[in-house]
């Protein structure tokens, strides 16, 4: 026999680590390869960790709401052969694998280089490895670090909190100077938080974690871009016919719903693709311009939250190929399925708020992207429409479309083209076009 220790995976790029969430087995239980054995988080999406090898869960490292970063055990196992990542029972649990595999050594070694930075602080203060790696660098005292109004799990001390109180904190030779303890008031960045006066039968509910991942996502983004939005009416008759031909066809072929998004989605690629600078980010004073087209698409959760899922290289995709994407990355995102790297990499996102009977509206632009569109309610409406023999009035498909840009890169005439464009595509839909 031996035993096998289970490490928290790479879960993509920027995640360090994450919080168990729940045990899906007990210590004493048998489990298969492939198994999901744990629930865990991270500032991107919930998943669950399953395990390469088949066996006995002897030891449960880290427990519910525990953080755990890449590469480290969170379990043992006792099983029949011996793999990477075993030692014998006789031997000591941290005993290093014999043999690693290269991705086993790239996990374990990231975090090390993160936690080499390491310096001491009291018990009663949690710090991840990178937060504490940042502490140091810019000589952040225990007692500062104290002060700062932690929004990640239970309070602790997320990476942005830091760094929002680094860009606002005193200047260092003051408060390093080794004089006589100056007198002048510091206060420490935090957010503000208003007194709310409660009344009987008032209910109070916390948020829950990735509720405040969206506050804290949405506050940072609108103080870091000034928004402005434009506004278009469009004509998408031809798009409701087009899929009402095509849904049933679809779905008996293909086993897949048809529905607007995957027309939406081409026609904001084909407008991208006309006006590349919309596919940017900014960087200080430099604009990084992007080479992969990956769409955004925000997604009402379940349970009231909402997470963006992307359909990477939606350029590359036809009609076909995107419906499935985004059948299967809602379907996913509703049942708690998406991997860490789904929700990773967007350069441009679409919001449907017509899915909830809305006409239009003002979404926020997630960091790091510059625009957003919304997509609003397709609504029966009479209009206007020219013919050769003069203008008539027609019932007619309408939908508003709300573009929102930051306005640090995109002037109104760009993000105004842009917006054009994409309804341009849409109320000029071939009714001939291939699915």
């Amino acid at each position: 026999m031996a035993e096998y220790k289970l490490l928290l995976p790479s879960m993509g790029e920027g995640v360090m680590e994450a919080t168990i969430i729940t045990w899906l087995f007990s210590e004493g239980d048998t489990v298969r390869e492939d198994d999901s054995v744990v629930e865990i988080a991270t500032d991107k999406v919930d998943s669950d960790v399953p395990t390469p090898v088949s066996g006995k869960i002897v030891t449960i490292l880290k427990q519910k709401d525990e953080i755990a970063k890449v590469g480290e055990a969170i379990a043992i196992l006792e099983i029949e052969e011996t793999v990477g990542n075993t030692t014998s029972t006789e031997e000591k649990v941290d005993t290093p694998a014999t043999t690693p595999d290269t991705e086993t050594l790239q996990a374990i070694e990231q975090p090390l280089k993160v936690a080499a930075s390491h310096i001491e602080f009291s018990g009663d203060l949690y710090l991840s490895p990178l937060v504490k790696s940042i502490a140091q660098q810019e000589n952040i005292s225990e007692s500062e670090l104290k002060s700062i109004n932690g929004t990640g799990l239970e309070g602790r001390i997320t990476k942005e909190d830091i760094l929002a109180y680094i860009n606002n904190r005193g200047t260092k030779s003051v408060q390093n100077s080794p004089a006589t303890p100056v007198t002048t008031t510091h206060t420490p960045t935090v957010n503000p938080v208003s007194i709310v006066p409660t009344a009987a039968g008032d209910e109070i509910i916390p948020m829950d974690r990735m509720r405040k991942i969206i506050a804290e996502n949405m506050v940072k983004a609108k103080q870091i871009a000034p928004h402005v939005t434009s506004f278009i009416e469009t004509d998408v008759t031809n798009v409701v016919k087009w899929r009402n031909k095509h849904k049933d066809l679809f779905e008996k072929r293909e086993g897949e719903k048809l529905t607007f998004m995957p027309i939406f989605v081409k026609a904001v690629v084909k407008a991208i693709q006309d006006y590349p600078l919309i596919n940017v980010s900014v960087n200080g004073e430099n604009i990084i311009k992007k080479k992969n087209i990956n769409i955004g698409m925000a997604t009402a959760l379940p349970d009231g939250n909402l997470i963006v899922p992307v359909i990477k290289n939606a350029d590359q995709l036809s009609l076909s190929g995107l419906a499935k994407a985004i059948n299967d990355l809602a379907y996913r995102a509703r049942n708690k399925k998406l991997r860490p790297e789904d929700t990773q990499g967007a350069t441009y996102t679409i919001s449907n708020v017509g899915s909830f009977g809305n006409l239009m509206g003002t979404p926020i632009i997630p960091q790091p992207q510059v625009a957003i569109l919304a997509i609003g309610a397709i609504v029966k409406k009479p209009a206007v429409l020219e013919t050769k023999d003069g203008d008539v009035i027609a019932i007619r498909q309408l939908m508003f479309m709300s573009h929102s840009y930051d306005h640090r890169v995109v002037d109104g005439s760009l993000g105004g083209m842009f917006l054009k464009h994409v309804h341009d595509y849409l109320q000029n839909w071939d009714m001939n076009t291939e699915i």
